[in-house]
C-alpha cells in the first residue's frame, strides 16, 4: 500500500475514524497536526489543484474560528491568493482530515470516497 500524508487533528473524531479506516486497510501514514504544523500557501496550492475541488471546500465551515471571523461573509471577496493565505495562517480554519499521495488528494472523511480514493486491500 502506498504512503499517505494525513494533515489531522488528533482531537477530531473525523480525523480519528478516517486514520484508522486508512490503516485498516494497510496504508502506511505520515500524520501532521494540522494547527500545529498547518499546511504553507503553495502546498495548500498544491492539495487544491490536486483535489479538483474548489478552494471553498477546503474551509471548516462548521469550525469556531470561521464563525468568529464572520467568513460566510467575508470569503466571497476575498481572492485566491488571500483565501489561501488565510487558511495558512490558522489550520482550525482548514476543512480535516485531508489526505494525500501527491497527487490525489481528499477532503473530510466519508468512507465510499475513501474506498475509491485509496482503495481496499
Amino acid at each position: 500500500m502506498s504512503q499517505l500524508k494525513v494533515y489531522q487533528y488528533p482531537k477530531c473524531s473525523t480525523c480519528r475514524s478516517a486514520v484508522k479506516w486508512l490503516q485498516g486497510q494497510g496504508h502506511e501514514l505520515e500524520l501532521q497536526h494540522i494547527a500545529e504544523q498547518p499546511p504553507g500557501v503553495e502546498e495548500l496550492r498544491t492539495l487544491v489543484k490536486n483535489s479538483g475541488l474548489e478552494l471553498k471546500k477546503f474551509f471548516n465551515t462548521s469550525g469556531e474560528v470561521y464563525k468568529s471571523l464572520g467568513l460566510k461573509d467575508k470569503l466571497p471577496q476575498l481572492g485566491e491568493q488571500e483565501q489561501l493565505e488565510l487558511l495558512a495562517s490558522n489550520g482550525m480554519l482548514i476543512k480535516r482530515p485531508i489526505v494525500s499521495d501527491g497527487k490525489n488528494v481528499t477532503v473530510g472523511f466519508k468512507e465510499e470516497t475513501y474506498a475509491d480514493a485509496w482503495g481496499g486491500k
